[in-house]
């Protein structure tokens, strides 16, 4: 329990600090402040002592050169930072325009623009603080003579040139993060990562639900801010249910948008007798927000435990495709394909139980199990209502199908896939179609019935193929 508590904490502080852009940039100010006070000292106590060889390749010139390079290496960090800004800024509007708002968040968590970023200002930082220790024999206080840094001045020249390589990889990057298919393929990656880290390929253990009758009335657990449930900490659940002897019911699915002052949760006492008084205001004031405080609430939702949204962005490509503004349909193909990748590898495990019970076997919390059927249904009815009209997107949808069916190891889904199927050779009917579209459409959804009787018919080749 305590491991997949701790592993839970640690992934939400991971994707907090990949989804923003200042950390990384941060510590680099910092390192590049506290590098260019602590090398020029070191320069002082290692320049009498450094060795010919090593000497001819440090940097040799006088105070005033030395300044002139350092502020020339700053003032052109400055502008490039400006323009990777500016560069990174254009791809967020490309991203939002052509693709969905929602991937923002990939572009925002990009390592390679923060480690970018970071090079840039960290470098800047250094060559200022540098800049600060150069002094000509006129300006020194008694008994000093001018002094060059000579080893941190030749750092700030390597870092500078290693800022122009980052420069260059980083524009390759951008033009490459820029293609859809790598938006779809960052996506697709993450929502993989997401269920295989949620749903094993392994059978659960049977788990029996002796949930014990509940009251008349519950008393609910309302929301203290507004958002979407990224995350419920069951562990700590279990322990508030443990220690007041209760059943908690969580009542709000991961993913989902939560109001201020609406129902999150419910629990009552397990024994009436022994469990909290209903006047007891100071108890079930503080079991409120105890409870109130294991479901993470964030104005955005996140992939961490939120197999939805993966799913929500792919889909949300495809339907911008189809509008009337893009008008890209080989895209939402695409995009398609990479939806049906993602919700068959998640129909293929089995849905663990969400109950956690304590140490005598007593159940204590009681979770929203993922509905397969909502999933389903976000990788449908958006394309389906949108899309049913081209050809080729109303063939790929009931390709999904086929392939959701085939590997599929829920028998409750049949029926779901079999009315999807034919609502989406209605909604493609509907648009004029020539017969041999229609035969087409026919038989792709007679496929679907034959995938979920386990039957995957090969296509006939003529002899004149």
């Amino acid at each position: 329990m305590g491991d997949r508590r701790l592993r839970q904490r640690w992934d939400r502080l991971r994707e907090a600090a990949q989804s923003r852009v200042w950390p990384l940039p941060t510590a680099a100010i910092v390192a590049g402040v506290i590098l260019g006070v602590a090398l020029p000292e070191l320069d002082r106590v290692l320049d009498p002592i450094v060795p010919e060889w090593l000497g001819a390749l440090l940097f040799a010139g006088a105070p005033d050169s030395a300044r002139a390079m350092l502020s020339s290496i700053a003032g052109s960090l400055i502008t490039v930072t400006s323009l990777t800004f500016s560069l990174t800024v254009v791809a967020l509007q490309l991203a939002s325009s052509q693709a969905s708002p929602r991937l923002l968040r990939m572009f925002a968590s990009d390592r390679r623009v923060h480690a970018t970023l970071a090079m840039f200002l960290g470098t800047f930082a250094f060559a200022m603080t540098v800049l600060r220790s150069v002094r000509s024999a006129d300006e020194t206080i008694v008994d000093d003579t001018g002094f060059v840094p000579r080893l941190a001045v030749s750092v700030t020249f390597v870092l500078m040139l290693a800022a122009v390589v980052t420069l260059t990889l980083f524009l390759a990057h951008l033009a490459t993060r820029l293609r859809v298919e790598t938006m779809l393929r960052d996506v697709h990656g993450e929502t993989t990562r997401t269920v295989r880290a949620l749903y094993s390929e392994e059978p659960p253990t049977a788990d029996a639900h002796d949930l014990p009758a509940e009251p008349a009335e519950r008393r609910l657990t309302l929301a203290t801010r507004s958002g979407f449930l990224v995350g419920v900490d069951r562990t700590a659940l279990r322990g508030i249910a443990v220690r007041d002897n209760l059943v908690i019911s969580v009542d709000t699915a991961v993913g989902d948008d939560v109001v201020e002052g609406a129902p999150l949760a419910s629990w009552w006492p397990r024994d009436p007798m022994e469990g909290p008084r209903p006047d007891d205001a100071e108890a079930t004031q503080r079991i409120d927000a105890a409870i109130a405080r294991a479901h993470l609430v964030e104005y955005e939702r996140t992939s961490v435990q939120d197999v939805g949204f993966g799913i929500r962005q792919l889909v949300d490509v495809a339907v911008k495709a189809l509008s009337p503004g893009v008008n890209d349909p080989t895209t939402a193909v695409h995009a398609l394909g990479h939806v049906s990748s993602v919700v068959g590898d998640l129909v293929s495990r089995p849905i663990p139980s969400t109950v956690e019970r304590d140490d005598d076997g007593l159940i204590r919390v009681v979770g929203r199990q993922l509905d397969l059927e909502a999933m389903l249904d976000i990788a449908i009815s958006g394309p389906r209502q949108y899309g049913a009209g081209d050809l080729e997107v109303a063939l790929r949808l009931l390709r999904l199908l086929r392939e959701v069916a085939w590997r599929s190891i829920h028998p409750e889904l049949a029926e779901g896939i079999r009315r999807r199927a034919s609502e989406v050779l209605a909604a493609a009917e509907t648009a004029d179609r020539t017969r041999t579209e229609v035969v087409r459409l026919t038989a792709a959804r007679a496929a679907v019935l034959d995938a979920l009787d386990a039957r995957w018919p090969v296509p006939e080749i003529s002899a004149d193929s």
